[in-house]
């Protein structure tokens, strides 16, 4: 069988029926490509034509595929998308413009979408042992929590969940996966543990919602990365917080992650997320209650050797920055063995930094980190109480926004309470 590296350009579509009472609607699709791997486009906000220009490169398609592509109206209210329609095309070189039309029976026309799509045959030796792998552009997604309303001076950044889409995941680990500890699946399993992750499948989808609001980008370039690490304000506030002395510059701050097995994505937080007050796990919060990751732990970003070794009047640019990453999640605990598969994977995927894997008990982690928080407060301003937060009186956890939201669509479902703060773990 012949296999081709396939580069797809998404252009746009034109002639959508109007979807909403006011407005045109927000649109945006998912492709789906033999439906193995698949691609989810950028919201674009009030239009029947939306503009997209997103590529997506694809190694090693074989011969034949078929391409499906899905068209929805982004619903802002937070309840379900509306459907549009669907089209499918056959994955050959050249420019495409395809009907867009309902399910059967009726088959209404619902516009065209235009789309590109180049083929190079494949030299990969293993295109059959690695059919269908991701190969850029390294996208990422910004979102920002529910629980985080209108803000002033405080840094939204606390209140952000980020995706980024990687490179290589199964090149590099290969079938290995990590599942739940024994301790993990105690807590997570008895009478109450089904409502518990009822609110957890609410959080993760509030949290990670595709939505209007969110940021999306490419990350091409070192300084890219670097600007993903600054301090900075959310859409819809007044911006004081990027006003604020150091908004430009990476910010000396840890961050819990996961690398899901479902769709190759890391995705992140600050250690010390507000929205994160009285949730049981944020690993487990991340990944989406996923029984197995390909790896979680901690990162911080830092110049070369520590934050104790970097003063102020040293400009970003001028300064060879490291990653600091590891297996500190009590959740999954991943294999310390397969750290230099996460150093590979995130090489090939966040330029400009040099990566130094850690296992969780190496005292290096312990040392680096503190450095980055005693940096946080003593240079950049940044409070005891953002490291640690708590909720203020008056003011819902993601918890329980995400409780009431069930309990909204699903009245008959009892919530468990809970007030644990897990900040490594």
């Amino acid at each position: 069988m012949a296999f081709f590296d396939v580069t797809f350009y998404f252009h746009s579509a034109s002639g959508l029926p109007k979807m909403d009472m006011v407005g045109n609607g927000d649109p945006y699709f998912v492709a789906r490509l033999d439906g193995k791997v698949e691609y989810i486009s950028s919201v674009k906000e009030n239009t029947r034509s939306p503009v997209w220009n997103e590529p997506w490169r694809i190694k090693n398609v074989p011969q034949g595929a078929v391409l499906g592509i899905e068209l929805a109206d982004k619903d802002n209210k937070g309840m379900t998308d509306d459907y549009i329609g669907h089209l499918r095309v056959d994955v050959t070189s050249g420019e495409k413009e395809v009907q867009i039309t309902e399910d059967k029976p009726l088959r209404r026309h619902r516009g065209t979408f235009q789309l590109k799509i180049d083929l190079v045959l494949s030299t990969d030796p293993e295109a059959h042992e690695y059919p269908y792998e991701f190969d850029g552009p390294i996208r990422y997604s910004l979102h920002y929590s529910p629980t985080m309303g209108r803000l002033t001076s405080a840094d939204s950044r606390l209140y952000a969940t980020w995706k980024i889409y990687l490179r290589g995941v199964r090149r590099c680990f290969g079938d290995e996966v990590q599942f739940w500890t024994s301790k993990a699946r105690r807590t997570f399993e008895g009478p109450a543990s089904a409502a518990v992750r009822s609110v957890k499948h609410t959080a993760h989808r509030m949290l990670y919602a595709h939505a209007i609001s969110n940021t999306f980008g490419v990350l091409e370039k070192p300084r890219d990365l670097f600007h993903l690490l600054h301090r900075h304000s959310a859409p819809g506030t007044d911006g004081a917080s990027a006003q604020a002395p150091f908004a430009h510059r990476i910010k000396p701050a840890v961050y819990t992650y996961v690398i899901s097995v479902d769709d190759d994505s890391m995705r992140f937080s600050e250690t010390g997320a507000r929205y994160l007050v009285n949730m049981v796990s944020k690993h487990w919060l991340h990944s989406d209650c996923a029984t197995a990751v390909r790896f979680a732990g901690e990162f911080h970003p830092r110049p070369e050797g520590g934050w104790d070794k970097f003063s102020d009047d040293m400009r970003d640019e001028d300064v060879r920055w490291e990653l600091v990453i590891d297996n500190n999640s009590g959740t999954y605990a991943p294999k310390k063995e397969l750290l230099p598969a996460l150093k590979r994977v995130l090489e090939m995927n966040l330029l400009g930094f040099t990566i130094l894997a850690l296992d969780r008990d190496d005292p290096e982690v312990a040392r680096s980190s503190e450095a980055c928080r005693v940096y946080a407060t003593t240079k950049r301003g940044v409070s005891v109480e953002d490291l640690q937060p708590s909720a203020p009186p008056g003011h819902k956890t993601l918890f329980e926004y995400a409780s009431e939201h069930l309990h909204m669509r699903h009245p008959s479902r009892l919530i468990p309470e809970t007030r644990h703060v897990d900040t490594a773990t």
